[in-house]
């Protein structure tokens, strides 16, 4: 299922900052399956809305078939080049920004070039891997590249089928995540990020793992072992605690390096990962709920899909406009804390 899509105006620039990026475009793809929570409840034999009351989700949407990622990022990215006014030719870098790759070799970046019809056009492709804080890490990387000269027209695309890794013995793991893909073009015509910070806590490395898929287990030579590290582990409360104790602390440093402060933001767009975590954290932080994009409860937990999603959606559904300051920010697996702040 197609989003519709749209173009974000960037406002009249800063002359004290040097060039930097424009979100010309947003695009995002949701699969044609969409699972209610009164189906899940009635799966896991559970009386009719337990999985909305416990954790805020009303459906998600599951990939199936010929839904693979690097289908629903071509159809994303496509949406985002249109609503930009540029053709896949123009584009100088695609960066993929999923939580969780097609395939190891080659890229998922690689796949989605050869969808657009770039195979033999020498556009760099490639991925930048942070779990669910890929997509944040990715613009980081394309404002450098903007700034720098070196390229002027990026696509960035988040894709995650998260519902391959669930493991349904663990149901309030299993139940809150969804699928689907967003995309972002940036051109060099905006002022770039006004703050951007990236910092990880290995402690709570062990709250969010996904074993399999690497080289410390094999198929080859232990079957089971790699069949049993394909489903996605986590320990909500674990990852909670660890980012409850950095947070706060996070975003006074992030503020600073902006001279802002939370009072400045017309616009908050946290990553997705469940329905109390987003009360909480908004509370704890004292963040305003009216400028905050939820759409964990339409969509559950998309992994690094979930800040490009909601991005699109506060394009969309015009909550986010021209000159407007947003925040992007989020938690992911390590625990790593990672937010930026820019003017559209």
């Amino acid at each position: 299922m197609r989003v519709s899509m749209a173009i974000v105006e960037n406002g009249a620039g800063n002359p004290g900052l040097k060039p930097g990026l424009k979100i010309a475009g947003t695009g995002a793809y949701l699969p044609e399956k969409c699972v209610l929570s009164t189906e899940i409840d009635a799966m896991l034999d559970w009386p009719s809305g337990t999985v909305e009351n416990r954790f805020g989700l009303n459906a998600r949407y599951v990939a199936q078939g010929a839904e693979t990622s690097s289908f629903m990022a071509e159809q994303a990215a496509l949406q985002a080049l249109d609503a930009a006014g540029i053709a896949p030719q123009e584009l100088d870098l695609i960066l993929g920004a999923c939580g969780v790759m097609e395939q190891v070799i080659p890229s998922t970046a690689t796949l989605v070039q050869h969808r657009l019809g770039l195979g033999k056009s020498g556009i760099a492709a490639y991925d930048v891997n942070a779990t669910c804080l890929s997509f944040i890490q990715a613009l980081d990387l394309a404002a450098m590249k903007i700034q720098l000269g070196l390229a002027r027209n990026v696509l960035i695309f988040s894709a995650d089928i998260a519902s391959v890794g669930l493991d349904w013995n663990e149901p309030d793991v299993a139940a809150i995540f969804g699928d689907g893909a967003a995309a972002v073009v940036l051109t060099a015509d905006g002022e770039g990020l006004l703050a951007s910070r990236f910092e990880t806590y290995s402690e709570g490395r062990d709250a969010c793992v996904l074993a399999g898929g690497g080289t410390r287990i094999s198929a080859a030579v232990d079957p089971a072992a790699a069949a049993d590290a394909s489903y996605f582990r986590m320990n909500g409360q674990a990852a909670f605690r660890v980012t409850a104790r950095y947070l706060p602390r996070f975003l006074k440093r992030l503020f600073a390096q902006g001279a802002l402060n939370i009072a400045d933001i017309d616009c908050i767009i946290p990553h997705q990962a469940s329905g109390p975590s987003l009360t909480h954290g908004l509370a704890r932080i004292g963040l305003h709920p009216d400028k905050v994009i939820q759409t964990f409860s339409r969509f559950g937990n998309q992994i690094a899909t979930s800040i490009p999603m909601a991005l699109h959606m506060a394009v969309t559904e015009q909550r986010l406009k021209r000159n407007d300051l947003v925040l992007l920010a989020g938690t992911s697996a390590g625990i790593s804390i990672g937010g930026t702040i820019l003017r559209y």
